[in-house]
């Protein structure tokens, strides 16, 4: 069925998935290194003593050295703290596939600035804005617009983030997966670092340490959600790829919108 709607272009698939590259400027950047076609041959011939010549150019190849946060990615409950919700904290290949696919719902939040927090109240305002009640199992997609920047040095210090009341109240609305466009979750390090060498203690990572209080999962780093068409009345899949024991893992996400 899903093959017919799109052969007939009634769905629309949005890649919300930034490209893992070389020469990207932030921490936890990836490095990629190709082995081409002849190499690949070269490579295969030398290790099982192929005469020279007798084999066709065969098997490109990457290898990549990458942590589990770089790119497009899921953090799971592990990543926040060893327990949450008073039990042990689940790591990526124990996330539940069900809270990975479900309607999205799209908050526009590109008028906040560098370092700036979004409060539960924002969230709420930003909610009843677009006339739309969450319910158990949405994706609540947070747009920042900073993903337009990934390839610019500090393109880690330009987003606003989500406060912690904000997070646990999506929690608390049966939201299991939420996602932004920036670079992380939390507002700019560089501003809430500050703030916590003055004294100020309550801000640094307060969204991610949400999550030893309630169970949640989150993605940073996505893209696109500028194409997304409408608020909600769309799905989003956005599956990590099952790391044992891990804080997260990469994820291919996508929005799947009826025209």
């Amino acid at each position: 069925m899903l093959n017919e709607l799109l052969a007939r272009g009634k769905i629309q698939i949005i890649d919300l998935t930034l490209p893992l590259k070389n020469g990207l400027k932030y921490r936890t950047a990836p490095e990629i290194i190709y082995e081409n076609h002849r190499q690949g041959a070269e490579s295969f011939r030398t290790r099982w003593e192929i005469p020279e010549g007798d084999l066709e150019e065969y098997a490109a190849s990457e290898t990549i050295t990458l942590c589990s946060h770089s790119g497009s990615h899921m953090d799971a409950p592990w990543h926040y703290g060893p327990t949450s919700a008073g039990k042990p904290a689940r790591t990526i290949d124990q996330v539940p596939l069900e809270w990975c696919c479900g309607d999205g719902v799209l908050l526009d939040f590109t008028h906040r600035k560098k370092g700036e927090v979004i409060s539960r109240e924002d969230v709420i305002a930003a909610l009843r804005k677009i006339d739309y009640t969450l319910k158990p199992g949405d994706i609540v997609l947070i747009r920042t617009d900073c993903c337009r920047h990934f390839e610019e040095e500090g393109y880690q210090y330009m987003h606003p983030g989500m406060s912690r009341e904000a997070t646990l109240w999506l929690i608390d609305q049966g939201i299991k997966v939420m996602g932004t466009d920036a670079w992380g979750w939390d507002a700019s390090l560089d501003v809430l670092v500050a703030e916590f060498k003055q004294g100020i203690r309550g801000r640094l990572w307060a969204a991610h340490y949400a999550g030893k209080e309630k169970e949640y999962c989150h993605m940073e780093k996505l893209c696109n959600l500028d194409k997304i068409p409408r608020p909600y009345g769309f799905l989003v899949f956005a599956f990590p790829i099952k790391i044992e024991r891990a804080s997260g893992g990469w994820v291919r996400a996508v929005a799947m919108v009826e025209k």
